[in-house]
This record gives structure tokens, C-alpha cells and sequence, in this order.
């Protein structure tokens, strides 16, 4: 990996296989800055920029498990609904703040709510192949 601990800027554009786009820093008008092989990317996409030139463009085709992982049932959770503070105030699709058994917050959006509140902790992309067009733009110094 050429780039493996440097700081690079790509633009990118994040869409499902479907063609429906996520995310996009061509909209934001702002590159994206990373330290490649930091962990602070998704794997395929770390791995998709280590060896690009600058001005290259590329497009990949993430699998889940080069992406946000695969789907995990044991993280949709659910609560009776005495257990939840503000509950009226709670509707689908909010998010709410879980603890992790390191009593790190885990963002949740709640899918369900009645007698119990159903909250989904898996991420919105978790389980779906995602197709990203990169271009790297820069590639800077070691951190």
C-alpha cells in the first residue's frame, strides 16, 4: 500500500447499486481528509485510495463486509416501554442513544413503538453494496 500512513484528499461519491446516492463531497464542495490505513475509513475504501496516483479516478464496488459490515439481528433491541424515559415524546425513525457494555453511546433508530420500543443499532448501510467513484486529489506527508 503506496500511501499506507499518509494524509490524502479524494472527492467521492457514495451511491447503492441501485444508483441512489448516500453521501457525496462533490455536493459538499469539500474533499475528504484522511490518514490512509488509519482505520478511520471503511476498509474498501481504504484500500481502493492506498494505491491510486494523484488525479486518478476509480470506481469500486464494495461488498458488506468491505463496507459497514453485514446485518446483525442481535443489535435490533427492544424495551418495555416503562423502561424508556420519554417515550410519548419517541417516534420511528428517531434516533436514541444506547450504551455499549463499555458504556460507549450506540446510536439506534427506533423502528417500533407501543407496549415496547424496537431500536435497530445496526448502521443505515449495514448489509448493502455500495459503489463509490473516487478521485484522489492529494496525497500529503506521514502522520
Amino acid at each position: 500500500m503506496a500511501h499506507e500512513g499518509k494524509k490524502v484528499k479524494v472527492h467521492y461519491r457514495g451511491t447503492l447499486t441501485d444508483g441512489t446516492q448516500f453521501d457525496s463531497s462533490y455536493d459538499r464542495g469539500e474533499p475528504l481528509e484522511f490518514t490512509v490505513g488509519a482505520g478511520m475509513m471503511i476498509a474498501g475504501f481504504d484500500e481502493a485510495v492506498a494505491d491510486m496516483a494523484v488525479g486518478e479516478k476509480r470506481t469500486v464496488t464494495l461488498a458488506p463486509e468491505k463496507a459497514y459490515g453485514t446485518r446483525q439481528d442481535e443489535l435490533v433491541v427492544s424495551f418495555p416501554k416503562e423502561q424508556v424515559p420519554n417515550m410519548a415524546q419517541l417516534k420511528v425513525g428517531d434516533t436514541i442513544y444506547l450504551r455499549s457494555p463499555l458504556g460507549a453511546p450506540v446510536p439506534a433508530k427506533v423502528i417500533s413503538t407501543g407496549e415496547r420500543l424496537v431500536a435497530d443499532a445496526n448502521h443505515e448501510l449495514a448489509g448493502k453494496t455500495l459503489v463509490f467513484e473516487i478521485e484522489l486529489l492529494e496525497v500529503g506527508d506521514e502522520s
